[in-house]
């Protein structure tokens, strides 16, 4: 228990990779989880036999802890190579493995029992009944199912006090039970439940028609015949039940989740004790498993130490950063609403992109930098320190590559391409303590170019959020969405940034490191006084 009497829930996060892993490690995470490796039964997992070992010894090293997943429902080809399996299990030495098929948790128990064996959540765990079984038969952890409410979370929680409990806090969901779905397997031949899901409810859908000569036809809606159409489904038990089916020139996405965030309701979920939250993505990027965790660890932190003055709207502006389908508190209320689904729309969007990361810095103390997006001369960098909350600000001029000293205005990504930055460009910190803020695996964001109809999508996934925790009124929220709409209509296809950059329109005002306009140019003073008021990277 802590000083306020609360439990810190550990911070689980996802890792693919080795450099996912050592990231999420380095800002924030207590524990990761990541796909088992044996030569021969890997799921999806880029994982060698020598980059677990050397995870777990990484972890192991700053006191977290690591999690190999065995979570498929097995066939009798899976179950053959099991005995290697183990072998290979016991010889990386995980804290925990987590499996969901009955079969091979008994198979765990006999052949390795020293091994701490976790539900997992395709094990659609959610009851206190189920819970107990899974007690009683030797597990140490069930992550509950993602369809189980706050309300019954509580109560299972206070009916098995002697199991630990996870549940997810944040991440991609399932249109369908906990990943128990052959939609994939249907539409592409690859198993969900193998670890191989080809997220076909994520696709965009097409209307089409079949003419008795055999010609297939799309049916294309626009803006010149849309009025003339309406479609509806009709279920065979329920004649004259008509549900509208509706589609634009971007297809139907209706199967469509948005991404879970409990964020607004953390502290809710600290309050009734819960040990494991846990963040979905193994496939995502080191960026994303950096910046989910920085935004989770610190609200946790501030939560225990200070649960009075705790408020989750402090954290909002940078869990948005991460690029997303829009948030949804999915089951928190025991069902779901028309806010957790996107029909409209697919595919991760925010402000802000993946701009490179810190791999090292030289003799020289030259900061090596990997980029990740295109970046071109007059963009502000936000460097994302894991020992501080604010952004470090750097608006960069050129690029000067590291391969052979030629300097660009422009950094093309594809080839992970590096360049030098000296650590005297960051002239609010000496050379020691820049580098101490900025470690490797340091991550780096960038505001991102979109098209207005781009800008109001991202504006109106957060009102959606906020309207289901009861933020801000429906009006509001049906406002930025027609504005959307419109957008979409006209076809803008103006790209630009949110703010000004320097040579174009001028300055934005945010202050940063080498902004000659604004530390020297007379008209800025007033300004200049009034950044002092404000935090690092708040804009006038």
């Amino acid at each position: 228990m802590t000083e306020n009497n609360l439990k810190k829930p550990e911070l689980l996060l996802p890792a693919g990779t080795l450099d996912r892993l050592k990231t999420a490690i380095l800002y924030g995470a207590d524990a990761v989880y990541l796909g088992t490796p044996d030569m021969s039964l890997r799921v999806k997992s880029s994982f060698t036999l020598e980059d677990v070992v050397e995870g777990i010894e990484y972890a192991h090293s700053f006191g977290k802890k690591v999690y190999l997943t065995l979570n498929l429902f097995s066939h009798n080809k899976d179950i053959e190579k099991l005995p290697q399996f183990i072998e290979t299990v016991k010889l990386v030495k995980p804290d925990g493995l987590i499996i969901s098929d009955p079969g091979v948790f008994q198979f765990v128990r006999s052949h390795a029992p020293e091994l701490e064996i976790h539900i997992s959540t395709q094990a659609n765990v959610c009851s206190w009944l189920t819970v107990d079984f899974w007690k009683n038969q030797g597990a140490k952890l069930v992550v509950m199912a993602r369809e189980v409410s706050f309300e019954e979370l509580a109560e299972i929680r206070l009916k098995c006090p002697d199991i630990k409990l996870e549940t997810f806090i944040h991440g991609s969901m399932c249109m369908t039970y906990s990943g128990r779905c052959l939609l994939s397997n249907f539409m592409a031949e690859r198993g969900a439940n193998q670890g191989s899901c080809a997220h076909s409810c994520r696709w965009g859908y097409k209307l089409k028609i079949k003419l008795k000569d055999n010609t297939e036809h799309e049916i294309e809606i626009n803006e010149n015949n849309k009025e003339l159409f309406d479609f509806f489904l009709e279920e065979e038990i329920r004649p004259g039940a008509l549900m509208p089916f509706e589609e634009d020139v971007h297809g139907s996405y209706i199967l469509n989740s948005k991404d879970l965030c409990l964020l607004p309701k953390l502290d809710e979920y600290i309050k009734i004790g819960l040990d494991s939250f846990k963040v979905e993505g193994r496939n995502k990027t080191e960026f994303y498993a950096g910046s989910v965790a920085r935004v989770y660890r610190a609200a946790i932190d501030d939560y225990v130490k200070d649960p009075q003055n705790w408020c989750a709207d402090d954290y909002m502006d940078e869990i948005n950063s991460v690029a997303n389908r829009g948030y949804t508190l999915a089951f928190h209320e025991g069902r779901l609403t028309n806010l957790a689904h996107d029909y409209e729309s697919t595919g991760s969007t925010s402000f802000y992109e993946y701009a490179g990361r810190v791999v090292g810095w030289d003799s020289n103390d030259n900061m090596i930098f990997e980029g990740k997006n295109r970046l071109d001369a007059g963009d502000v960098l936000e460097f994302l320190s894991p020992h501080q909350r604010e952004p470090i600000l750097l608006r960069i001029y050129e690029f000067r590559h590291a391969k052979d000293g030629k300097i660009t205005d422009k950094l093309h990504a594809g080839q992970k391409p590096q360049i030098l930055i000296p650590s005297s460009d960051f002239h609010l910190f000496d050379k020691d303590q820049i580098k101490k803020l900025l470690p490797e695996f340091s991550l780096v964001r960038k505001e991102k170019n979109n098209i207005e109809s781009e800008k109001l999508k991202v504006e109106s996934r957060e009102l959606s959020h906020q309207l289901e925790a009861g933020n801000v009124n429906e009006t509001k929220y049906q406002n930025k969405r027609q504005k959307y709409f419109q957008a979409c209509e006209i076809g803008d296809l103006q790209i630009s940034p949110r703010t000004p950059r320097i040579g174009q329109e001028g300055c934005c005002g945010k202050g940063c490191n080498g902004c000659l306009i604004f530390w020297h140019d007379e008209k800025y003073k007033k300004a200049r006084e009034l950044l002092k008021g404000k935090k690092i990277g708040e804009m006038l």
